[in-house]
């Protein structure tokens, strides 16, 4: 017998197979990801913030002069490291945590470290080793021997230099700029300092130049020459373009510290204290800070400051108002007149380093987490992503949301010694204030922690608590929260299960 199918049945059967196939569609789609709320970083503000701590080093003739500030009428021949070592620099920092070193290849003395085919004020017209050293060539050598990344220091102002104040001089300014960046590698910073202009030699006149630094240097026109030749180096002044100073030389960035900042009000030498130590909610460009410090009251070496040396538990303190703030370190260590970093100095970086590895020794272990559960969670962003370890993914809310709990129950109670957030900052800085609680044995939630901005990493020491579950609360956000790490650590000399 044959079969005949009604058309009106076929009908029917295509439409259930359509609505059936649009259902799997949907089902399967991709997760919508929130959109980036404000000023993003760039590529190279990224590779930056993953370098989180870095050296500075100070050395020129001024050393020699035991001043921080050298006049610009030193000989060439008092620069004289006659055991200058930088293999030396580069072990101790690295043993210290650095991932960096940034170099004063000519402060305001106007003395070049290297051998500048554009003036005889350098290491080339020095006794030291015949005219033939080069500390920025050797020491970039180095640190990329080392891994470590290499950074310059060229001082606007130049206390030597005839030209100072004219436009010539902008010319060669520019040029040993183009000297830097063309003959040492790959630089990941350019260090423009703020002060410019006042007394000093100008070739031997003695006299007081006093220039208009908003418009004297045409930053603009020099930002541009570092774009041209080192794309990846990251631009620091007092405004960037793309790190700013962090208001003080004390070791502390704000508290909040928001990484955008209205970047148009700033320029090198002219600072809004306030915004620089707290950045700008809403801020026009993303401009993080940097916290500049030095191991010693003073930038360059001075042999009375030699029990002056910051403690291990300064250096820490240091680390949790900076880094731990979400903001970059870069700690100075001046050379002695030898050219070498000095014992006491030495030892006290090591120790740090060793400090530091101790202290986030015990991470709490994604295994000791029996459930992650949150008061809001967007679809494919769950709150167990601040735990998978892995950077790229994060826990998100929807769209409307300003407020939510993140709450891990724990498999057994943990005794507990530190903190680290972390958020998405590719997708811009959001969160505002926040609070942390732990469920102590008795039952009770105990607040053990406060804050307000997170952004790259936050970083907290909590007090001593047994804690059974506990719960990271947003409380204000600009836009919906988002994080990429919530990790707890353990005290140090406790082994993690």
């Amino acid at each position: 017998m044959k079969h005949h199918t009604s058309p009106l049945l076929l009908l029917s059967v295509l439409a259930v197979l359509a609505i059936s196939c649009t259902g799997a569609t949907n089902k399967s789609a991709k997760a919508e990801a929130p959109a980036p709320y404000g000023p993003i970083p760039t590529a190279r503000q990224l590779a930056w913030h993953d370098m989180q701590m870095y050296a500075f080093i100070h050395f020129t003739t001024t050393t020699y002069r035991d001043v921080e500030w050298g006049y610009g009428d030193a000989s060439p021949d008092e620069f004289n490291p006659t055991h200058f070592n930088p293999h030396q620099w580069v072990e101790i920092l690295k043993a210290a945590g650095m991932k960096g070193i940034v170099l004063t290849a000519k402060h305001h003395d106007g003395f070049c470290l290297w051998p500048s085919a554009l003036t005889d004020y350098s290491v080339a017209n020095s006794s030291w080793r015949d005219g033939k050293g080069d500390v920025v060539g050797e020491l970039a050598k180095e640190a990329a021997q080392a891994g470590l990344k290499f950074g310059v220091y060229l001082s606007p102002w130049d206390r030597h230099d005839l030209r100072y104040g004219t436009p010539d001089y902008i010319d060669y300014f520019r040029g040993q700029l183009k000297e830097l960046l063309t003959q040492y590698g790959p630089i990941f910073e350019v260090w423009q300092d703020g002060a410019n202009g006042g007394d000093g030699y100008y070739g031997g006149l003695c006299e007081r130049r006093t220039i208009d630094n908003r418009t004297y240097y045409d930053w603009a026109t020099t930002d541009s020459l570092i774009r041209q030749l080192q794309p990846m180096a990251c631009i620091f002044s007092d405004g960037g373009p793309d790190t700013r100073w962090c208001g003080n030389e004390s070791g502390s960035v704000g508290d909040p510290n928001w990484a955008t900042l209205n970047r148009d009000k700033f320029a090198p030498g002219h600072a809004n204290g306030n915004s620089l130590q707290h950045g700008d909610v809403g801020g026009t460009h993303w401009v993080p800070a940097e916290v500049d410090v030095s191991i010693r009251p003073g930038w360059f070496y001075h042999e009375r400051e030699d029990d002056k040396v910051k403690s291990v538990e300064k250096l820490m303190e240091i680390y949790y108002t900076s880094v731990g703030r979400g903001s970059n370190l870069i700690l100075n260590v001046p050379p002695t007149k030898d050219g070498v970093i000095h014992p006491i100095d030495s030892a006290r970086l090591i120790a740090f380093g060793e400090a530091l590895k101790k202290e986030f020794s015990q991470p709490l272990q994604a295994k000791a987490v029996k459930s992650w559960k949150a008061t809001n969670q967007r679809k494919g962003f769950a709150a167990r992503n601040v735990a998978d370890g892995d950077k790229q993914t994060y826990w998100a809310t929807d769209d409307d949301i300003r407020e939510a709990t993140l709450t891990m129950t724990l498999r057994k109670p943990v005794s507990l010694y530190c903190l680290r957030l972390r958020e998405p900052i590719k997708l811009g800085q959001r969160i505002d204030n926040f609070h942390v609680e732990a469920l102590t044995a008795e039952g009770n939630w105990e607040t053990i922690a406060t804050g307000t901005t997170i952004g790259p990493q936050r970083l907290l020491r909590l007090p001593e608590v047994e804690a059974k579950a506990l719960k990271v609360t947003v409380s204000s956000s600009v836009a919906c929260p988002l994080l990429s790490e919530v990790q707890f650590f353990l005290p140090p000399e406790t082994a993690t299960e």
